[in-house]
Order: structure tokens, then sequence, then C-alpha cells
């Protein structure tokens, strides 16, 4: 299987991981002009799914070290899988509710706060759970993460103190879902080899797990967006027969959303073995700053909104030098 070489290319592949994880939810805004977020939701697990086997099948089955995909999957443990799995499952709870946030409350509000709690709780659980970097850079740049959340919330309600709809849902289901999302990586990376190069027996390998990983997430699709579907945070309930009576386009966006985000959490996955698993975390989940820069100059969610200028250029500022930090954290 292929594995990163150095720290460097580990820190490249988080960028990436950041740039995907903060611009999947773009073809969410495209698709819910005349498309349902539950309905869509389907698509992008299904993308996420895919992208995993495609991964697995590639850079998970070529190279000469590590262990190969289908042989790494025969030899697994039922408890790693489990976990892998597990990590799924509570990722799908946690993203279906940041997703529902984006909808009600636009993507400069719902990732900075959801994916920003998660940010700092996720850093704090994987460097608790395997210590590998610098701490004080490490947590002095979560700290200026969290100032600039305190920022973007500060920003919000400047924002909706002038409209007439204030969507308090939004930040509630951004928060509860941030949480949530704190925990699943854990799970995933508990489940996985120490050892890239010479992996352990029993354990997975990182496209495995990612692989497991996704197929907890389809099946708990079935419970959580069946619910979602039936009773919808906002909205009349939708059917099954109106997301096969979906375009082509419509189908495809939301699969391309979940190819997308799959991308980056590969690479954050593989990248872990170089940078540790709390730094990797930490660097892709500065996708709220990619989020938030495509919710300001991109779908302008704040235009109009008095005040906000400064407030919003802090809190860039804040989380740019934030992620510099977590970055020379493991130098």
């Amino acid at each position: 299987m292929y594995i990163v070489s150095s720290y460097s290319l580990a820190v490249i592949l988080c960028v990436v991981t950041m740039l995907c994880w903060g611009s999947w939810a773009n073809t969410q805004k495209l698709a819910q002009k005349s498309w349902r977020f539950e309905l869509f939701y389907w698509d992008y697990v299904i993308g996420i799914l895919l992208m995993s086997l495609l991964f697995s099948f590639t850079l998970g089955s070529t190279g000469e070290m590590g262990r190969g995909f289908v042989e790494d999957i025969s030899q697994a443990d039922m408890k790693n899988m489990g976990n892998a799995l597990l990590g799924g499952i509570l990722f799908n709870a946690a993203n279906i509710l940041v997703a529902a946030a984006i909808a009600i409350a636009g993507m400069s509000v719902a990732f900075p706060v959801g994916i920003g709690i998660a940010l700092v709780l996720g850093v704090l659980v994987n460097y608790m759970a395997k210590p590998q970097g610098n701490a004080v850079w490490l947590f002095a740049g979560v700290a200026l993460v969290t100032l600039a959340i305190i920022f973007d919330a500060v920003a919000y309600r400047k924002k909706a103190s002038q409209s007439q709809n204030v969507p308090t849902k939004g930040i509630v289901l951004s928060v509860v879902g941030g949480v949530l999302m704190a925990l699943f990586y854990r799970f995933v990376a508990s489940s996985m080899v120490t050892n890239f190069e010479q992996p352990e027996a029993g354990m997975l390998t990182p496209y495995s797990a990612v692989f497991i990983f996704s197929l907890g997430i389809l099946i708990s699709n079935f419970v959580f967006n069946t619910l979602l579907m039936k009773r919808p945070f906002e909205g009349a309930p939708v059917s099954y027969s109106q997301y096969f009576a979906g375009s082509l386009k419509e189908h495809l966006t939301g699969i391309l959303g979940g190819m997308i985000w799959c991308v980056g959490m590969t690479f954050s996955i593989i990248a872990a073995g170089k940078a540790g698993f709390a730094i990797s975390y930490g660097l892709g989940q500065g996708a709220t700053l990619v989020a938030a820069m495509w919710g300001v100059f991109i779908w302008k969610e704040f235009s109009g909104a008095k005040g906000t200028t400064g407030l919003l250029a802090t809190m860039f500022a804040l989380f740019l030098a934030g992620l510099g930090m977590i970055i020379y954290a493991g130098v």
C-alpha cells in the first residue's frame, strides 16, 4: 500500500484534507436550490463509499510496504472492524446535524461553530490517546482557533440581529454536531495499525479502516436519514420516491460531494502515520476556515450585515495563526 514518507508531505496532504472538508458543502449549496438536503445526503453517503473503494483498490493495494487491502480485510479482528464501523456511525450522526445546520444557518456560520468545536475537542481527545508533537504549540494553536470561533459567533449575532428571521436552531444543531464530530476520528484511529510499514496482526491499515468507516456511515444512514426524512428539521417530510425521481445532475452533485469529503478523510488518515492523529485531525478541521471563506466571499452570506467586516477579518487571522502553530507543533 502507499505510505507517506515525510512530515512535509503529510502536512501537504492535511492541507488537501482541509480544502476537501471545507469545500464539499458547496455541492449541497448548489443542490439545495431544487433538492432537499435529506435527499442530497443519500448521494453524499454513496459518494463516500465509492471513493473509499477506489482508494482501497488503488493506493491501498499497490506498493511493497504495508499490507494490501484484500489481505488486510481478511485478517482484521472484529473488535477493530467494530471500532471503525462505530466511527462511521458517530460521524454520520454528527454530519447530518451539521449538514442540516448549513441548510438553516449557512456555511459561514454552521462550519465555524460546528467544525470549530470538533477541532478543539477532537485534538484534545486524539492527543490524550496518542501524544505526538509539541503540546505547547499544538494547544496554543487550538486556543487561537477557539478565539476565531468566538469572533465568528459575535459576527453571526450581529447579522442575526439585523434579520427578521433568527435561525437559532441552526446554531444548536451546529454545536451538538460539533461535539459528536470530535469523537468519530478516535474510534477510526484506534482500529488502525501503529506501524504502517510493518502492520500488526488483527488491526486495520488506513485504507481498510476508511472503507469500514464508510460502511458504518451507509448502514447508519438507513436509520438516521430515514428518520430525518420523516421528521425533518425544516420543511415537509420527503419520501424515497422523491429521491428516485431526482435528476442525474442532482444525484451526481451529491455523489461528488461525498467523494470530495472522502479524499480528505483518506489523506488525513494516511498522513497521520507521520504527523500523528492529533495534528492530522486538527489541520484537517481547518476546513472551518475554508468553509467560512466560501460562505463569506462566494455565497455572500454576510452581505449587507453591518459591523461584521472587522470581526470576520479577525476570525480569519486567528484561524491562520492557529493552523500555523498546529503545523509547527509537529516539526
